[in-house]
């Protein structure tokens, strides 16, 4: 499966446009994660834990959207687009979304 940001794929054609994909990560936080991450705010540097949970979210959503494509028949998603929300207090929710197609 090509999965791009961009709306064609060079030197491939496409033949077919199966439609819109979403795939969607919910995750949830935890206190304990969430009290690090604050001493590391507070102190400086980058907070390794939330950078893990934020790629994790980032390979289901994508993840999912892929198999939402195969489903239709598509072998490439053009035109992707990741999307994050805070839900609540402590939930993170990636959304990646595009248009499957079958690209020759």
């Amino acid at each position: 499966m090509i999965v791009t940001t961009t709306n064609s794929i060079e030197g491939r054609k496409i033949t077919s446009y199966k439609g819109i994909v979403v795939g969607e990560a919910i995750m949830g936080a935890n206190v304990v994660r969430d009290m690090f991450a604050g001493i590391t705010d507070i102190i400086g540097g980058r907070s390794g834990a939330y950078e893990s949970k934020l790629q994790d979210g980032r390979d289901t959503a994508l993840r999912e959207m892929e198999q939402r494509a195969a489903a239709l028949g598509a072998n490439a998603i053009v035109g992707v687009d990741l999307d994050y929300e805070v839900v609540g207090q402590s939930m993170l929710m990636v959304a990646a979304s595009g248009t499957a197609v079958v690209v020759e």
